[in-house]
């Protein structure tokens, strides 16, 4: 699986930047993508904070994880403005029957693809070698694009889950 995402971003966007993480419930098709694309797009263009334009950026990366970026070295997002994405996130998770917001449902690239697993299965993942420390996680917390760039895909033991795992010491043979 190719992990590079990094040149998909804006280059110009300060490392500052907000970013926002929607993680789906399942892959989206081909066909929803270019569509979701469609509404990313415009909303982007469009954004607006207090009647001033917002530096914005939206892209589906993996073909699971809707990412947004303001860039608010110009123009400060206000309330209504944060509102208006969320909003615009919802129509696409009700239009395209999935879940964008469900906080609880964790990513890792396991066998070169992605799977979901429930945080309440976290331990019994462990337990039963489904994953280790060393497993990629994709730790959608993160707050900036330069967090993003360095931090959104980490083994487990990098992340904020290493606290809450209990990995068997490794043993030689």
């Amino acid at each position: 699986m190719n992990l590079d995402y990094r040149n998909l971003l804006p280059q110009e966007f300060h490392s500052s930047s907000r970013l926002w993480i929607y993680q789906s419930n399942r892959l989206f098709t081909i066909a929803e993508v270019l569509r979701i694309e469609e509404i990313l797009n415009p909303f982007v263009e469009s954004w607006q904070s207090h009647g001033a334009p917002v530096k914005g950026f939206a892209s589906v990366l993996f073909g699971q994880f809707i990412v947004l970026m303001a860039d608010e070295t110009d123009t400060s997002l206000g309330g209504c403005s944060t509102d208006s994405s969320v909003k615009m996130i919802k129509f696409i998770e009700t239009h395209f029957q999935v879940n964008l917001f469900d906080r609880q449902s964790l990513a890792f690239i396991v066998k070169d693809k992605i799977q979901l697993l429930p945080y309440t299965q976290l331990a019994y993942a462990v337990e039963n070698g489904f994953i280790n420390q060393d497993t990629l996680y994709f730790n959608n917390t993160i707050q900036t694009k330069a967090e993003l760039e360095g931090g959104w895909i980490i083994p487990v033991k990098n992340s904020w889950l290493r606290n809450r795992i209990v990995f068997k010491p490794v043993t030689n043979p």
